[in-house]
C-alpha cells in the first residue's frame, strides 16, 4: 500500500525531472516561468484561471463515482455556462479561442461528451471525456506559458483533486475514496511530479505521498475524519512543493486557482444527498407556470379584475423572491422575456384580448422552462411531472365547472408536450420505468383526452386519477428531496385552484379541493410530508397551518385568495428548506474553514496582500461570506468567491487591472458590485435631508406607505430600501392641473422620465439614495415606479 510506494520512490533512483527552480521576480509586467520564455502577466492570469477549470473537471466524475450522476451533470452544465458567459478582458473563453481554435473547439466538445456520459451513467466515458477536456486546456496553457510551467501547474491540479475525494467520503463510498487516494499517489509518481518537487524540496514531495497513504488507510477503515485531515495535509504539501519549484508569480497564481477549486469542491459536496438551492429556485419558477395558467382560466371565465390581480401578484412575488436573481443569472434573456410576458399578460387581461392572453401565457411558460432547465439540469423532469399534475388538476376542475371542451384542450396539450419531450420528461419517464410509462401514456392519457371529448364523467374520474397516480409514482422513484420540489409546486397550485373555484362561486368544490390536498399531503405525497418535517419542524407546522387557513376561509366565506398566497409562500419556503437540508453542507463549510486556515498561513497570503490590498480584502471577505453561507445551507456566495479568487490570481501574477470584472452577479455577498450604469439626478441625494417632513421607502415592489397625506409646502423623501433599482415618476394624467411635473431625475414630463429610465437615469439603486420633492399644488398626486409598474408599484400623495 502507501508506504511501499514511498520506499519504491526512495530506492529506485528515478531520474529527477529537469525542473527549473525558483526564478527571479518578474519585471516589466512579465512573469518568469522558471527557465522558459517569460509569460505576460495577464496571460499568466488567464493560464491560472484555466487551471481552476482543470481542477473542477474532476468534480462531476467524482460525483458519478458517488452515484450522484444528475449532480455531476449539473456541475458540467455550470462549467460550460460559466465558460460561455465569461466576459471582459482576458476572459477564459475568448482567450482560449484566440490562443488555439482547435483546443477551444476540442474543450467544448469534451465538455459535451462529459455531460452525455454522465447522463448515460457511463463512468468510463466520463473519465475519458474529462481527460480530453483537461488535455485541451493543458495544450492552451503550454502555448502561452510553456510545457514546464504546465507541469508545475499540474502539481496543484492534482493537489486540488485530493480534496475532491471528500465528496466520496461524504457519500460514505469509502472503498472508492481509498482507491482514489491511491490512484492520485500513483499518478503523482508516474507524471514525474514527485521527482520535480523532490529536486527542490524532498520534505514536501514525501509529505504528499505519506499523507495520501494515511488518507487511503483511513478511508479503507471508514474513518472519514482522519481521511479528510490527511487529504488536507497532502494538499498543504503539494502547495509547499509548488512554491519550491516554480517562480513566485506562477506558484502564487496557481495557488489562487487551487483555492478557487476548493470552493467548487465545497459546492459539489452540498449536492450529496440533496438537490441544492438551484433546484429550489427551479421549483419556485415551476409554480409561477401554474399560477399564470390559473390567471388565464379565471380571465376566460370573465373575472378579469381577479385575473389581472393574480397576474400582477405573480410579478410582485417574483420581484421579491429568491429565485428572481437566480433566473436573471441563469439566463438573462429568459428573465427579461418572462417579465415582459407578465406585463403583457396583465395588459391583455385588462383589454379582454383572448388571443393576446394565450400568447402571453405561452411566453411566460416558455421562458420559465428555460430557467428551470438551466437551474435544475437533469432533475427538471421531476418538476415537469409536478407541473403536469397541476395542469391535469386544472383540466379536471374546468370539467367540473361544465367546461368539457376546455378540459379536453388542456389534456391534449399536455399530451403534445409529453410527446415533444419537453424538459426531457418523456424520455426520463420511459427510462425510469417502462411499465409506468405505458400506464401513464397508453392506458390513461390518451383515454383521458377521449373521456373529456365525450363528456364521459365516469371515464374522466378513472383516467384523471390514473395519470395523476402514475406521475406520483414516477416522482416516488426518485429521492424525497427531488420529489418534494415537484410536490411543493403541486400543493401550491392546488391552493390557487381552490381560490379560483371559490372566485367562480363554487365554495363547496373549493372546500373539497383543499381537503383532498390535505389528505394527499398526509398520505405522504411521494415523501414530501416527511421531508418537510425532517428539514424544518417549524416550517412543517406553518405549512399545515397555512393550508388549514385556506380551508377555514373557504368554509367561513373569508378571503380565500389571500390565504392561498400565504400558503404559496409556505410551499415555496418548504422547497428551499428541503433542498438545502439534504446536501453535505456541514463538511462543505468545514472544507472552506480549512481553506481559510490554510490561506492565513500560506505564502500566497502575503503575496496577495502585497500585490493588491483591495483584492486581498475582497477575497477574504468572499471566503468568509461563502463559509458562513454554507453553514446555513446557502451555496450562492460561491460565485463571488470564485470571481475574487480569479482576480487574486491576476493580482499575484502582476496584472490586477487586466482581470475580468467581478460582475454584479458574483458580487451579491460580501462586497459591492462594480459601478452600475444607473444614474441619479439633480434631485437625488445621499441620505434623508433633515428638512424632510415625510419618508417613503421604495421596497422590492411597493412604496411604503403607498398612500400619504401631507400639507402644502411639505417635503417628501423617497428612500431606496430593497430590491432592484427604482424610480419615482408622477403619473402625468393623475396630478393636479396646476402642479409642476415631478419625477426622480428632474424630468419635465412622464415621457421624458420613462425614456430616461431606459438609459438608467433617475434611478434609486443603492441604500441611502433619496429622491426629494416639495409639494405646493393641492390635490391628489399619483405616481409609479417604471420598472415595477406591472407589479403594482404605485403610490399616492394627497396634498391638503
Amino acid at each position: 500500500m502507501a508506504h511501499s510506494r514511498r520506499r519504491l520512490l526512495q530506492t529506485t533512483g528515478t531520474v529527477l525531472a529537469s525542473a527549473a527552480l525558483a526564478g527571479c521576480s518578474s519585471t516589466d509586467n512579465q512573469a518568469d516561468s522558471g527557465g522558459e520564455a517569460s509569460i505576460a502577466a495577464a496571460d499568466l492570469g488567464v493560464v491560472a484561471e484555466w487551471n481552476a477549470i482543470r481542477t473542477r473537471l474532476r468534480d462531476p466524475v467524482i460525483l458519478g463515482h458517488a452515484e450522484e450522476y444528475a449532480a455531476g451533470e449539473g456541475v458540467v452544465g455550470d462549467i460550460f455556462e460559466r465558460f460561455e458567459m465569461a466576459s471582459g478582458q482576458n476572459n477564459a473563453h475568448e482567450t482560449l479561442e484566440e490562443t488555439d481554435k482547435e483546443h477551444y473547439e476540442g474543450f467544448e466538445t469534451a465538455l459535451g461528451d462529459l455531460r452525455s456520459a454522465l447522463t448515460d451513467n457511463d463512468l468510463d466515458g466520463a473519465h475519458d471525456a474529462m481527460r480530453a477536456a483537461d488535455e485541451q486546456l493543458r495544450g492552451a496553457q503550454a502555448a502561452l506559458a510553456g510545457q514546464e510551467t504546465v507541469k508545475q501547474l499540474t502539481a496543484l491540479v492534482m493537489g486540488a483533486h485530493i480534496k475532491d475525494v471528500e465528496v466520496l467520503l461524504a457519500a460514505e463510498a469509502y472503498d472508492d475514496a481509498s482507491l482514489e487516494y491511491n490512484q492520485i499517489g500513483t499518478k503523482f509518481q508516474q507524471k514525474g511530479l514527485y521527482d520535480m518537487i523532490a529536486a527542490a524540496d524532498t520534505e514536501a514531495a514525501d509529505g504528499v505521498v505519506d499523507a495520501l497513504d494515511r488518507a487511503a488507510t483511513a478511508a479503507e477503515a471508514a474513518n472519514a475524519t482522519d481521511a479528510s485531515a490527511a487529504g488536507s495535509d497532502a494538499f498543504e504539501a503539494a502547495t509547499q512543493g509548488l512554491h519550491a519549484v516554480a517562480n513566485a508569480n506562477v506558484a502564487d497564481a496557481a495557488h489562487m486557482a487551487a483555492l478557487q477549486g476548493l470552493g467548487w469542491d465545497a459546492a459539489a459536496l452540498t449536492t450529496i444527498g440533496g438537490p441544492g438551492t438551484d433546484y429550489a429556485h427551479a421549483a419556485a419558477l415551476n409554480l409561477y407556470r401554474a399560477r399564470a395558467y390559473d390567471a388565464h382560466w379565471i380571465a376566460a371565465n370573465g373575472s378579469t379584475d381577479t385575473a389581472a390581480t393574480m397576474a400582477r401578484d405573480v410579478f410582485a412575488h417574483f420581484e421579491g423572491a429568491r429565485t428572481h436573481e437566480a433566473l436573471e443569472e441563469a439566463d438573462r434573456d429568459a428573465y427579461e422575456t418572462f417579465e415582459a410576458g407578465l406585463e403583457s399578460l396583465q395588459t391583455r387581461i385588462d383589454d379582454g384580448d383572448t388571443g393576446g392572453i394565450d400568447d402571453a401565457v405561452a411566453t411566460i411558460d416558455e421562458n420559465l422552462r428555460t430557467g428551470i432547465k438551466r437551474l435544475a439540469g437533469g432533475d427538471a423532469p421531476l418538476l415537469q411531472s409536478g407541473f403536469f399534475r397541476a395542469r391535469f388538476a386544472d383540466a379536471y376542475e374546468r370539467y367540473r365547472q361544465g367546461e368539457a371542451a376546455a378540459a379536453a384542450t388542456i389534456a391534449e396539450g399536455l399530451f403534445g408536450r409529453f410527446e415533444a419531450n419537453e424538459l426531457n420528461f418523456h424520455e426520463t419517464l420511459e427510462d425510469t420505468s417502462e411499465s409506468l410509462y405505458e400506464t401513464f401514456e397508453e392506458e390513461h392519457l390518451t383515454a383521458l383526452v377521449t373521456a373529456y371529448e365525450d363528456d364521459n364523467s365516469s371515464a374522466v374520474d378513472t383516467h384523471h386519477q390514473g395519470v395523476c397516480d402514475a406521475l406520483l409514482e414516477f416522482e416516488a422513484e426518485h429521492s424525497a428531496a427531488l420529489a418534494s420540489g415537484a410536490e411543493a409546486g403541486y400543493m401550491g397550485a392546488r391552493g390557487f385552484d381552490a381560490a379560483g373555484v371559490a372566485a367562480l362561486g363554487d365554495a363547496s368544490r373549493a372546500s373539497t379541493i383543499v381537503s383532498d390536498a390535505f389528505a394527499h399531503f398526509e398520505n405522504g405525497a411521494a415523501g414530501y410530508h416527511e421531508a418537510i418535517e425532517a428539514a424544518d419542524v417549524e416550517r412543517y407546522e406553518s405549512f399545515e397551518a397555512a393550508l388549514g387557513a385556506i380551508q377555514t376561509a373557504v368554509d367561513d366565506g373569508g378571503d380565500v385568495y389571500a390565504n392561498a398566497k400565504a400558503f404559496n409562500d409556505e410551499a415555496v419556503a418548504s422547497a428551499y428548506a428541503i433542498a438545502e437540508s439534504g446536501g453535505a453542507t456541514a463538511p462543505a463549510a468545514a472544507m472552506m474553514g480549512d481553506a481559510f486556515a490554510h490561506f492565513e498561513q500560506a505564502e500566497v497570503h502575503e503575496a496577495l496582500e502585497e500585490a493588491d490590498h483591495d483584492t486581498y480584502e475582497g477575497f477574504e471577505a468572499a471566503l468568509n461570506s461563502y463559509q458562513s453561507g454554507l453553514e446555513s445551507g446557502d451555496t450562492e456566495p460561491v460565485a463571488r468567491y470564485a470571481a475574487m479568487a480569479r482576480t487574486g490570481g491576476f493580482a499575484v501574477a502582476g496584472a490586477v487591472d487586466a482581470a475580468p470584472s467581478v460582475d454584479a452577479a458574483a458580487a451579491d455577498d460580501g462586497g459591492e458590485a462594480e459601478e452600475s450604469a444607473y444614474e441619479g439626478g439633480p434631485n437625488i441625494v445621499e441620505g434623508v435631508p433633515d428638512d424632510a417632513d415625510h419618508v417613503v421607502e421604495a421596497q422590492a415592489v411597493v412604496f411604503e406607505p403607498a398612500e400619504l397625506t401631507v400639507q402644502q409646502g411639505e417635503t417628501v423623501a423617497w428612500k431606496y430600501a430593497a430590491g432592484d433599482a427604482h424610480n419615482v415618476v408622477a403619473d402625468e394624467d393623475k396630478i393636479p392641473d396646476d402642479a409642476e411635473y415631478w419625477a426622480s431625475g428632474g424630468f419635465d414630463s412622464e415621457m421624458a422620465a420613462r425614456d430616461g429610465w431606459e438609459n438608467g437615469k433617475g434611478a434609486l439603486h443603492r441604500s441611502e439614495q433619496v429622491y426629494v420633492h416639495t409639494f405646493e399644488a393641492a390635490g391628489t398626486h399619483e405616481y409609479l415606479c417604471v420598472p415595477h409598474e406591472a407589479a403594482g408599484m404605485v403610490g399616492k400623495v394627497i396634498v391638503e
